[in-house]
């Protein structure tokens, strides 16, 4: 079950992490500019986080399961607009369509877990979630780097329907109805309202939230960053970087296993403690690195030090923070996570332009994003610790 679950939660990072090499192909072949362009990510982005804040609150009320395959298949074909669009208005309205779709698969997976997990099992479960998620952007860059060249930017989307089917097969099989009717939710649009404030406004879920949003907020920072970084200022290649972006990304996939070993021996929030230390040693040696170098460069060593650390750390905060948050939520896991999904990808919407303000030459811009957000944490952290909360 939690492969199925991995695999519809995986979508968003899919969706974006192998579309990144066809932009270019996109303005080619639309005769537009790269902002514009750009704006199929945004789109999706932005439909991605709405999505979560419908669809998790409803699946409160009438299940998971069957969202989960209605977003599945919604998914698939949403892809196939995206491959067949004859404009770029049309374009920027299926990936409009694909992120409220793929939304479910984030959403709900995190709902099914705390549906069927209890204690530190919900921890541990999500640290297995996470290894199995964090795959994704491991392979997908080196996927959309070999499909482009060969397919064109379209392939990437019947790529991304094809793996859309999957999903709705392996939730049909894989996936039984989590939330029973006895236990769903009851009431108006009003109530539905009711249950999001009750959730958002509880001090303890907000404290965990905070920790995972602004973490993620460090994290995508970074990936937003990357390739100018690996680029323009190290002196990479595609290919090099997309070697260098996997390397990076494996931190993730580690951490989450070592994780899920470690849940059962430690507290979850100490091992989130933990992470949010080694992100906070990253993002000072990246501040020192950056201090030390010469103007517009940088040393390849020390960067993926740099970021190897970051990565590893990340890897420990996410799944921890997450599982805490939902059992914050006193019995509203899908307006919880409709909630927590909602707020990853809308900062992730903010934090992506800010780290390029300052052009693809300098880097000040993300160190500020990352210790910005890295302050929030640390501050939720201290909440979390001292305001320990009893799982529901």
């Amino acid at each position: 079950m939690l492969l199925a679950l991995a695999l519809t939660g995986a979508i968003g990072p899919f969706a974006t992490d192998t579309y990144l090499p066809a932009l270019p192909l996109i303005v080619e072949e639309f005769r537009i500019t790269a902002s514009t362009a750009q704006l199929t990510l945004t789109a999706f982005m932005v439909s991605l986080a709405a999505g979560q804040l419908v669809i998790g609150p409803l699946s409160d009320r009438v299940g998971r399961r069957t969202l989960l395959v209605l977003g599945s298949v919604g998914t698939a074909l949403a892809a196939v607009v995206c491959a067949l669009a004859p404009s770029i208005w049309i374009l920027v309205l299926g990936r409009v369509a694909q992120g409220f779709a793929g939304a479910a698969g984030i959403v709900l997976s995190k709902a099914v877990v705390v549906d069927v997990g209890r204690g530190a099992g919900v921890a541990k479960a999500f640290a297995t979630l996470m290894a199995i998620q964090s795959v994704a952007p491991v392979i997908a860059p080196l996927i959309g780097g070999a499909v482009v060249p060969f397919g064109g930017w379209r392939s990437v989307f019947w790529l991304l329907a094809g793996l859309s089917a999957i999903t709705v097969v392996g939730v049909l099989v894989a996936v039984p109805e989590s939330l029973p009717a006895a236990s769903r939710r009851t009431g108006s649009v009003l109530s539905t309202v009711s249950d999001m404030r009750g959730v958002a406004t509880h001090g303890p879920f907000i404290a965990r939230v905070s920790v995972f949003v602004f973490t993620f907020g460090v994290l995508f920072a970074y990936i937003s960053a990357s390739p100018f970084i690996y680029q323009d200022m190290v002196g990479l290649s595609p290919t090099a970087y997309s070697v260098a972006f996997t390397v990076n990304a494996l931190g993730i996939l580690v951490s989450n296993l070592a994780g899920a070993r470690l849940i059962g021996r430690f507290a979850p929030e100490k091992i989130m403690r933990t992470g949010v230390v080694g992100m906070v040693t990253a993002i000072v040696h990246l501040v020192v690195v950056v201090a030390l170098s010469p103007a517009g460069t940088l040393g390849l060593a020390p960067v993926t030090v740099g970021f190897v650390l970051l990565t590893l750390s990340v890897g420990l905060v996410l799944p921890n923070a997450a599982a805490l948050s939902m059992q914050a939520t006193r019995g509203r896991s899908g307006s919880g996570s409709a909630l927590l999904g909602a707020a990853q990808f809308g900062l992730a919407a903010v934090v992506s332009p800010l780290t390029g303000l300052a052009g693809p030459h300098s880097v000040i811009p993300l160190l500020v994003v990352m210790g910005a957000c890295a302050v929030l944490v640390v501050a939720a952290t201290w909440a979390v610790i001292s305001r320990p909360v009893r799982a529901t």
